[in-house]
């Protein structure tokens, strides 16, 4: 699969690439249930590496064949 983020970047709250998951509500509501993508806490900043996105993204792949 293509990489859909660039795994040397950290993505920060705000950043128009990261609507290609969510919006700012939906991951918040994913951190809270533990159920998105690995995220740093630094303070009250919230980072994703894109390293991180790409893994979660291939983790919740569906193939419609299988």
């Amino acid at each position: 699969m293509p990489k859909l983020f660039d795994d040397a970047r950290s993505y920060v709250l705000g950043d128009i690439d990261l609507e290609l998951i969510g919006d700012r509500a939906k991951l918040a509501q994913w951190r809270h249930k533990g159920v998105g993508p690995a995220f740093y806490r630094l303070g009250r900043k919230i980072i994703y590496r894109g390293a991180d996105l790409n893994a979660w993204a291939e983790a919740n792949r569906v193939d419609p064949d299988a």
